[in-house]
């Protein structure tokens, strides 16, 4: 399967349509809040994100296929349609950067950290990993941006620890395995806009496509 083979966009924005009018159709308040969230979600760039991110091309465990995959995505900070769809095994992946010798956050992480706050606040029931090791003064990335977003308002049971990775493809594998084992049904990655598309990239290989991957940019 080549990425030519892949049908026209305005095919697979009717099937990301179909799948959020699924989830407008959940009862009670439960339902109303998801609907909000979808309808907030909907936009020409999500939706086309959201159809390619489902699709042979980047759900796949070959690489190329991946990349070429992804390059046709539109990097934006929009809340990606399948966290609007399913906010419950949707996790939400914020990936770490280098901290100051003392252990504090530098302003790069901080920028991806407040992205990450706000789907959180936006989508209160998904789930948190934060990745990221390379210790500095005993504070790996990973329990720095914890405690930040435990400072910002989010209660510390959302969120899990990947403590170990020092690199984009490290975040990738070792997250995977705390994904395949909660079994989450796909996951946001949350990165600066000059590391998304190769973050996305190493996430959806980790994968194997087994569950589909979108990105946010951190402003």
């Amino acid at each position: 399967m080549s990425v030519r083979s892949l049908r026209p966009r305005r095919i697979l924005v009717s099937a990301v349509i179909a799948a959020a009018a699924a989830g407008l159709a959940l009862p009670g308040q439960a339902g109303a809040e998801s609907s909000l969230g979808i309808v907030n979600a909907v936009s020409p760039t999500t939706l086309v994100n959201g159809a390619l991110s489902v699709v042979g091309g980047c759900q796949t465990p070959v690489r190329d296929l991946i990349v070429s995959c992804t390059r046709l995505e539109t990097l934006t900070t929009q809340v990606p349609v399948m966290l609007a769809i399913n906010p419950f095994t949707t996790n939400i992946v914020v990936l770490g950067a280098g901290l100051f010798p003392d252990g504090t956050i530098r302003p790069v992480l901080e920028s991806r950290l407040r992205a990450a706050l706000q789907l959180a606040q936006q989508y209160p029931l998904a789930p948190i990993i934060v990745s990221g090791g390379v210790p500095q003064s005993g504070v790996t990335e990973a329990q720095a941006m914890r405690q930040w977003l435990v400072a910002n308002g989010v209660v510390p049971f959302r969120i899990t620890e990947e403590n170990t990775s020092r690199s984009t493809v490290e975040n990738a594998a070792n997250t995977n395995v705390i994904l395949q084992q909660r079994g989450a049904v796909g996951a946001v990655v949350v990165t600066s806009p000059d590391h998304l598309q190769r973050a996305m990239v190493d996430f959806r290989v980790a994968v194997a496509g087994r569950i589909p991957i979108a990105g946010v940019v951190a402003p």
